[in-house]
């Protein structure tokens, strides 16, 4: 019997009092959780909940409408990480609605994997301004941090879209209806933080928690572990990615973090200003601000500037209000030929997963959804 049936034995012998919930925040263990088909091995009476844990999703979508018109307006070299060239914005019918149309009407857009790409690109070109449009969570921006601090050329800017990861699930839980019964945190973002950092959720909420890594191994002890402490009725934080997500986490990463970057109150695309939520960087980086370098393209007369587009149930997705087969347009006007939502475009967003591993047909969401 290898690891991962060892760990479903276990759950199996757990008697549950009754159905229960585990919201899983990362993007990144939603995909490994549909691509190993984890769904359909776990006790009939425990249910996944997808989380706020992908970057793509919930990245303004102000801040995507600004690079697009910097490539288009400013003429810069806008690069940025592969899934924000596809995210749509909120324009009228014709107009260019992402970074990717903006790359097809000439406009000099180019996808990366990491910020040494960028810092290349900008040595490359010394005449020409470089603007990276950097969006991600605590993991990528890290290494955005580190560039900034090893110094970057004058030609090249940040357009800074970073978030912090804890502060969406603790509006979650500071709702009232969280609508999950357990929690197991992202791996990655404790490999950097720490996973102290998810305590809050035992000592304020008191519900059983547990920190992830991407293998099936990883994810299933701590699916037994939030189980096991729903039955016994002891909550507390365990690490189930002990080789990686050691106590107290990077700390240089962290360093890093807190000598370039301010952390500030910040808005989630479809959910609003968090606070304490994003990063922003610090005054004495100004020069390599894109914020400050260019001006601000919002345009007074577009509509529903931040918000998901019309019909689009992205943010529900993002809350774990519903599963991603519930939105109104899954299948039908977004699919990832076609996104309309940015949850259909990163590898990370749930539609998109849950897409690509074959589930087509759309489910009705209920008024009040029981999760």
């Amino acid at each position: 019997m290898n690891e991962a049936q060892v760990w479903l034995e276990k759950m199996r012998a757990l008697e549950l009092p009754g159905r229960v919930k585990i919201m899983n925040v990362c993007g990144g263990h939603e995909r490994s959780i549909t691509q190993a088909g984890l769904r359909g091995v776990l006790p009939a009476n425990v249910e996944l909940v997808p989380g706020p844990g992908c970057p793509v999703c919930v990245c303004p979508e102000e801040d995507i409408y600004q690079a697009i018109q910097l490539a288009l307006v400013d003429k810069v070299i806008l690069v940025a990480f592969g899934d924000m060239l596809r995210v749509p914005v909120n324009v009228p019918k014709g107009e260019i609605r992402s970074l990717v149309e903006a790359q097809a009407a000439g406009a000099d857009v180019r996808p990366i994997a990491s910020p040494t790409e960028a810092r290349k690109i900008a040595l490359d070109n010394p005449g020409k301004p470089v603007v990276f449009f950097a969006a991600g969570f605590e993991t990528t921006t890290a290494p955005v941090a580190a560039a900034i601090a090893e110094g970057l050329s004058d030609n090249l800017s940040i357009l800074l879209s970073g978030r912090l990861t804890w502060p969406a699930v603790a509006m979650l839980l500071d709702s009232g209806t969280p609508g999950f019964d357990a929690l197991v945190a992202p791996g990655h973002v404790a490999t950097i933080m720490g996973p102290e950092e998810w305590q809050f959720v035992v000592d304020r909420h008191h519900l059983p928690t547990a920190v992830a890594g991407f293998l099936p191994e990883s994810l299933l002890a701590a699916f037994y572990s939030v189980l096991r402490q729903f039955v016994d009725g002891k909550h507390f934080l365990d690490n189930c990615y002990l080789e990686v997500a050691h106590p107290s986490g990077n700390p240089t990463a962290q360093r890093l973090l807190a000598k370039t970057l301010d952390v500030v109150d910040a808005n989630w695309r479809g959910i609003g200003i968090i606070p304490n939520s994003g990063y922003a960087l610090k005054p004495e980086y100004a020069a390599w601000d894109a914020r400050r370098i260019y001006p601000d393209h919002a345009d007074p007369k577009r509509r529903r500037i931040g918000e998901m587009p019309p019909g689009c149930d992205c943010a529900k997705v993002v809350l774990g209000k519903i599963y991603p087969n519930q939105c109104r347009l899954y299948g039908k006007a977004c699919t990832p030929r076609n996104p309309v939502g940015p949850c259909m475009v990163s590898d990370e967003g749930a539609c998109r997963i849950w897409w690509s591993s074959g589930v087509r047909e759309a489910e009705t969401a209920t008024e009040q959804p029981d999760f």
